[in-house]
């Protein structure tokens, strides 16, 4: 198993975490083992590992969507956390075993 700490691209991230060293805990993000700190939220370590305009798409327009307010008003971060879907991801703490998957219109899948 190979763990992700480094952002995929030179352009990310768009969020830094304060702390230093290599994550705790193993979340799997789309089949994809990625290395998580104990107190950041699911939004957070997406935004670490993932180019905004494929975080997921509007259900009604298809447009890219990424979490905006971090605080839960905008209801931008709607993913898929452990089987339930439209979970807001700046409210979720990680959690070991985790299974997180990126919300995207029917039939359409990343």
């Amino acid at each position: 198993m190979t763990l992700q700490n480094k952002p995929a691209s030179s352009h990310f991230p768009l969020y830094r975490l304060l702390v230093d060293g290599p994550g705790e805990i193993v979340v799997d993000l789309d089949g994809e083992q990625l290395a998580a700190h104990p107190h950041e939220t699911v939004a957070s370590l997406m935004l670490r590992h993932i180019d905004p305009s494929q975080y997921r798409r509007s259900a009604v327009s298809g447009e890219p969507r990424a979490p905006l307010c971090m605080m839960g008003v905008c209801f931008e971060c709607l993913v898929e956390i452990d089987g339930q879907k439209n979970q807001q991801a700046c409210f979720v703490r990680v959690r070991s075993g985790m299974t997180i998957r990126r919300q995207f219109p029917r039939g359409e899948r990343q």
